[in-house]
């Protein structure tokens, strides 16, 4: 049973992490074991189990921190931003910028879908977090009359679905650069932004 995050030493919790993203990247999810993640982080097998409970919830809390920064990111722009419009295309920019900076969690992000009922779950709650996020935030806009009254859930999935498709053609197809990828959402965005807009 993992001990307290509190309790934790982060430089060690960090390391498990960093090493088990270079392996999920080199040999897939599927493929590393808890055995080679310790193995390769230097570090025994009941410090391993100090930290994290089984290969899932290492998957798990990087999404989580994963998401977490991008959100993070968004909270950072919003204090300085104060035009609802710039911050609805430039909040997706810093979006993608954040996935961009971070490719191999993004690889991770792109090719595990679908692979278990378990890594699903863990997608899910991530996703569930950006969406939520969209959510409230195009509710703001709404609230404070900036924006149309326009199906929320809608605009947000759409959001993601964007996102997406952008950064998998970006990371696994490499049909395009990971600038190409930010420059498209954000014109998808600028495009999304007129219909939101209240004109009146």
């Amino acid at each position: 049973m993992p001990i307290p995050k509190s309790s934790q030493n982060k430089e060690r919790r960090q390391k498990f992490l960093e090493c088990a993203i270079d392996l999920f990247i080199d040999k897939g999810y599927f493929n590393t074991s808890v055995r080679e993640i310790i193995i390769k982080s230097g570090f025994g097998t009941g410090t391993f189990y100090n930290y994290f409970i089984d290969k899932e919830d290492i998957l798990k809390t990087l999404l989580e921190e994963f998401a977490d920064q991008i959100i993070s990111g968004h909270s950072t722009y919003y204090t300085t931003e104060k035009d609802l419009y710039k911050r609805f295309v430039e909040t997706k920019r810093v979006t993608m910028e954040i996935f961009a900076q971070n490719e191999k969690l993004s690889e991770i992000y792109s090719r595990v879908a679908g692979t278990s009922e378990a890594i699903d779950k863990c997608l899910k709650q991530f996703e569930d977090k950006l969406i939520g996020f969209y959510i409230r935030n195009i509710e703001y806009g709404i609230n404070k009359g900036a924006f149309n009254n326009v199906s929320v859930p809608t605009v947000a999935y759409a959001i993601l679905a964007v996102e997406k498709f952008l950064l998998y053609k970006w990371i696994v197809l490499k049909d395009i650069t990971n600038e190409e990828m930010v420059e498209m959402v954000v014109s998808f965005h600028e495009t999304l932004a007129k219909g939101l807009v209240n004109n009146k």
